[in-house]
């Protein structure tokens, strides 16, 4: 087994990774949280619940907890105010308490929502990620970033919660559709863009081998994202300087999503929409080569074909854009490569700058309309 540590003082927690850990979640759970947890609340959704929701509360069960199951819609717009006020009337109607723990078993959208309501019920429970896409896996279940959307933005509303507890069993992989998976692959992409080259270059050399969900690779490519991402946290939990560059590819893709409603794009590759924005904006200043720009477009085309976004209305996508979270003053703030494995942030891109760098990256061939 791989253990990933995120070290946060009195906030740390061990991201475990292996194949076939999800037999173990109730154990690993019940030594994690104590004995003084009685009731775990296992969120998840209809698709995922049905592969893995009965497992996962028996292995709860067995460790001793009370189990109760709340299922959510299946998809980013269910990542509402309006999921989190039933889910917080669910804990209110069974007691849950302070003590007591939320088992996030989803993707992005579950371990958000679920996230966010811990935060935020009783002032705080306590959760246990296990995230069950590669994306999850890979990025948002690690860190402590929970949020909802609103009609007007993604992560609008959200708030810092850190887990006492990841569970990545990358077997539950297999379940995923192909698309899922080359969404939570662009995300390993971003990781080698804003950190690291060789993880880069290991990605792209090995796009087959992934998409195949090869056991080593994978692994390997999980618990690398992962200790980057915790070696990031560990400096800058809230998101004051150096974690925003986790933000590479977002601000245009949160963005994409906002205009599509939530309903075009997967997270992953509205992400990968936003780098070939991004990394277009950085060649444009002057910041990144064309060669190093073209090997990234390379890269996100081995993964797959991307949803369509120049159908979408440029101006209602720029309007998205300066509503995102991570504005200030008024600006836009963009993550820029300045070469594979560094970028840099900048708030003062020129509008046309950032219109013609738009209007190039969503033509993209091979899009799915």
């Amino acid at each position: 087994m791989r253990t990933v540590p995120v070290k946060l003082d009195s906030r740390s927690y061990r991201v475990l990774i292996s194949a076939g850990l999800l037999e173990e979640l109730g154990g690993r759970a019940r030594a994690s949280l104590g004995q003084n947890c009685r009731r775990a609340v296992l969120v998840s959704n209809r698709t995922v619940g049905g592969f893995y929701g009965e497992h996962s509360a028996d292995s709860l069960s067995r460790a001793g907890f009370d189990v109760h199951s709340f299922f959510i819609g299946d998809g980013e717009r269910f990542k509402s105010l309006r999921t989190a006020e039933s889910l917080f009337g669910f804990l209110i109607e069974h007691g849950i308490e302070r003590s007591d723990v939320i088992v996030a078993l989803g993707g992005g959208v579950v371990g958000d929502l679920a996230g966010f309501v811990a935060a935020t019920y009783l002032r705080g429970i306590r959760l246990v990620q296990v995230p069950t896409t590669l994306l999850a896996q890979i990025d948002s279940s690690v860190g402590g970033k929970t949020g909802v959307n609103h009609a007007l933005g993604k992560n609008l509303i959200g708030a810092f919660h850190q887990p006492s507890l990841v569970v990545i069993d990358p077997d539950v992989l297999h379940t995923l559709p192909a698309r899922q998976t080359q969404a939570g692959l662009y995300e390993a992409l971003k990781y080698g863009v804003i950190l690291d080259r060789q993880l880069f270059t290991n990605t792209s050399n090995n796009i087959g081998r992934l998409k195949n969900l090869e056991s080593t690779e994978m692994e390997r490519l999980i618990a690398r994202c992962c200790l980057l991402k915790a070696g990031v946290v560990a400096q800058d939990e809230r998101e004051g300087g150096l974690r925003k560059i986790l933000n590479f590819g977002h601000t245009v893709g949160h963005a994409l999503e906002a205009v599509s409603h939530y309903r075009r794009f997967l997270h992953g590759e509205a992400v990968a929409h936003g780098m070939r924005a991004a990394s277009r904006i950085a060649e444009r200043l002057g910041l990144f080569k064309e060669a190093d720009r073209e090997k990234l477009d390379t890269a996100i085309a081995a993964v797959g074909k991307l949803p369509a976004a120049g159908t979408l209305a440029l101006d209602d996508i720029i309007a998205a854009i300066h509503r995102d979270k991570k504005v200030e003053a008024g600006r836009a703030t963009f993550v820029l490569p300045v070469e594979i494995g560094k970028v840099v942030m900048r708030s003062d891109v020129p509008p046309p700058v950032i219109r013609a760098a738009l209007k190039d990256a969503f033509v993209t061939t091979g899009e799915k309309s």
